[in-house]
């Protein structure tokens, strides 16, 4: 009787969790897809060093723009300008740099602050006029997108300095002086591989201190073993490479701190009350004006860093830099799991997602498949997500 009750309260844990646990299980099959795939059809490695440092350097804009769109969708708006912002603050870092020889130290908090004023011009409308989201930040994207090309003449700005371009093609040399592999790589990926598991073992803990409900061990075994698994074998890869890219640092270093703020702090918790009710947030004493604004601010500034990663990568500014970029961001964020509606997501989730679309398209480019399937691809795979949120509320 014991194991049928708890075979009932695994499959029940599983499918009230189908959305969240099936993220993770996703990404695991489609990577061993495109691994098979790849080497029958192309010869080459999917999970070489060096296609795992391309898919990072490749995808981290995805990654940090995810970070703060979860922010404004969970609060339950949408910001369209974020492709635009991207290219305008990098537009501004190229002129700033190479015209007008400005240090690096002083560029990248000056763009940052671009990024904020940005977002809080949007968010003011928004947060304060009641102008809907969808209308602010549409105008938004056509206005930076003209104001970038103004910026630029319409033409390329670069290249950046070695120390600009560190930002995205950077990597953390090894203290340690042993080179291949990269010991501090490997160091500092098992500290997070254990910290991870840490983490969710005293948040298994907590919950059981105040009386909720748990997860199955099993599930919560299998998926840290999973992840941490995961994440010692990238590092292996990378520390057999080059070492771990600056711009995978920055990446997590963000999610922890975004995972932190929404799930341990009282402001994070008051998003997620905003979008779940507006009016019964504001009813108990939530400035849910100030926070729509804040979510703002915050996007603003993220879209500013990714734009300066973009251009490092790039060694230049262009004019046609973050074009369509808000889609692959929002996508990132509705496969991951957040509602359209607002109020539901996580951390976790939005960067599996991201990583979701990385590997599609990584995966895809490799195999040859033209850029028009590849839209049509993930255009049913993001449409495929919607459509499971929604089939789960009505269900």
């Amino acid at each position: 009787m014991a194991e049928i009750a708890a075979q009932k309260t695994l499959g029940n844990h599983l499918g009230g969790h189908l959305r969240e646990n099936g993220m993770l299980v996703a990404l695991v099959a489609i990577v061993t897809f495109f691994l098979v795939v790849v080497r029958v059809f192309e010869g080459v490695d999917f999970l070489s060093a060096q296609n795992i440092t391309n898919l990072f350097l490749q995808n981290s804009y995805v990654i940090i723009m995810a970070l703060g769109m979860l922010l404004v969708i969970v609060a339950g708006h949408i910001d369209l300008s974020v492709g635009s912002v991207v290219g305008f603050t990098g537009a501004v870092a190229a002129v700033l740099t190479v015209n007008l020889d400005w240090p690096v130290a002083a560029v990248i908090p000056a763009c940052l602050c671009v990024g904020f004023l940005i977002g809080a011009a949007q968010g003011y409308w928004i947060a304060y006029w009641r102008i809907p989201s969808f209308i602010v930040t549409l105008a938004g994207m056509l206005v930076f997108r003209g104001l970038t090309l103004w910026l630029l003449d319409g033409q390329n700005i670069g290249p950046f300095p070695k120390s600009f371009q560190s930002l995205s093609t950077g990597f953390i040399p090894d203290v340690f002086g042993v080179g291949k592999p990269n010991v501090t790589a490997v160091v500092l990926v098992s500290i997070g591989a254990l910290v991870v598991v840490t983490l969710g073992w005293r948040a298994r803990v907590r919950d059981a201190e105040f009386g909720m409900e748990q997860e199955p061990m099993a599930v919560f075994a299998l998926r840290n073993l999973i992840m941490a698994a995961a994440l010692i074998f990238v590092g292996w890869k990378l520390a057999s490479f080059r070492g771990l890219p600056n711009v995978v640092v920055v990446l997590t270093v963000l999610t922890v701190l975004y995972a932190f703020f929404t799930e341990n702090t009282v402001t994070g918790r008051r998003i997620y009350a905003l979008g779940g009710n507006e009016k019964a947030a504001r009813l108990s004493g939530i400035s849910t004006d100030r926070l729509v604004f804040l979510t703002f601010c915050n996007m603003g500034v993220l879209a500013a860093l990714a734009g300066m990663i973009v251009a490092a990568r790039l060694n230049s500014s262009t004019p046609k830099a973050g074009g369509g970029f808000e889609l692959d961001v929002i996508a990132a964020v509705f496969i991951g799991g957040a509602s359209m509606s607002g109020g539901v997501g996580k951390i976790v989730g939005v960067v599996i997602g991201a990583l979701i679309m990385g590997v599609m398209n990584n995966g895809m480019s490799i195999m040859g498949i033209g850029i028009d399937y590849q839209q049509v691809i993930k255009g049913l795979v993001l449409l495929a997500a919607v459509i499971f949120d929604v089939y789960n509320k009505n269900k």
